[in-house]
């Protein structure tokens, strides 16, 4: 093949290429996209074949890990079985920086997730999905996911929330604890305690910003969670029951921080149902 003969053929592979990529019809996985300049300032985009910027609604996911460890890989199983029961949905699988030795202290991983969605907000043209989007997470992912639903509406207002035995109320966390461990880990993550540091532990809890505009919302617990008591998920219950807002409390009373089995696809069907609801 002569030279200009392979430079035009490049040309055309690389058009197809890119065709193929910005074509909506068909499905498409975007992996580690970055939305910030950190190593873990990145997302999987999981795209759903025919979507489009007025009808694909999206769903957030936000791994746990004690807000010190874990990763968007944990939630990968999730993401396959929810996309068959949500297939025109769009998933993003987000990761955020760890707290650690001094470092990425609260609220660095409020301030990521916040940057994650507001990058993708700003791309929903280009990527063909909308602006309806839900957040789902595990333990601190909960609480990531309940701290954003009920603490910011722009760029875009949360749509539903679904938190997985999140914490709720940071300094009632600390003050009676399950586990010793819990109180060091808040103090780790935040710099000290309630009363040294009582602004972050306020600005940290997603209860205290519940109002009757918060967004519905399904949480999960366990009766026999070692680390995140119940307590955390009546307290924010009895809140949204307060001041009106729409809410499911699904509480499997033999489970602990987290569940195989029968209850696994139990919340599994409860969760299709909810965001089949209430995200519209």
């Amino acid at each position: 093949m002569r030279a200009g003969n392979v430079f035009m053929f490049f040309l055309l592979l690389l058009s197809c290429s890119k065709k193929e990529s910005n074509d909506e019809t068909v499905a498409l996985k975007l992996q580690d996209v970055s939305y910030g300049n950190d190593a873990k300032q990145k997302f999987d985009l999981y795209l759903p074949a025919n979507r489009n910027s007025n009808d694909t609604k999206v769903l957030i996911l936000i791994h746990g890990g004690g807000w010190t460890e874990g990763d968007k890989a944990d939630f990968n199983p999730f993401i396959t079985e929810l996309q068959k029961r949500l297939p025109g949905y769009a998933f993003v699988n987000i990761n955020y920086r760890l707290a650690s030795s001094n470092r990425f202290l609260f609220p660095t991983q409020e301030n990521d997730v916040k940057a994650a969605i507001e990058f993708i907000a700003a791309r929903s043209g280009e990527y063909k999905i909308s602006k309806k989007i839900a957040l789902l997470g595990a333990s601190a992912g909960g609480h990531l996911a309940l701290l954003q639903a009920y603490k910011y509406n722009n760029p875009v207002a949360i749509k539903a929330v679904i938190s997985l035995f999140g914490p709720t109320e940071l300094v009632s966390l600390y003050n009676s604890p399950p586990t010793p461990a819990i109180p060091l880990l808040l103090s780790l993550v935040i710099g000290g305690n309630p009363v040294s540091h009582a602004e972050i532990y306020q600005q940290s809890s997603p209860l205290n910003f519940v109002t009757s505009q918060s967004c519905p919302s399904q949480l999960l617990h366990g009766g026999k969670d070692p680390l995140i008591p119940p307590a955390q998920s009546d307290l924010l219950k009895n809140k949204l029951d307060a001041v009106g807002v729409i809410n499911e409390y699904v509480f499997y009373p033999n489970e602990g921080h987290g569940w195989i089995g029968n209850n696994l696809i139990d919340s599994f069907n409860k969760m299709e149902a909810f965001l089949k609801k209430h995200l519209q």
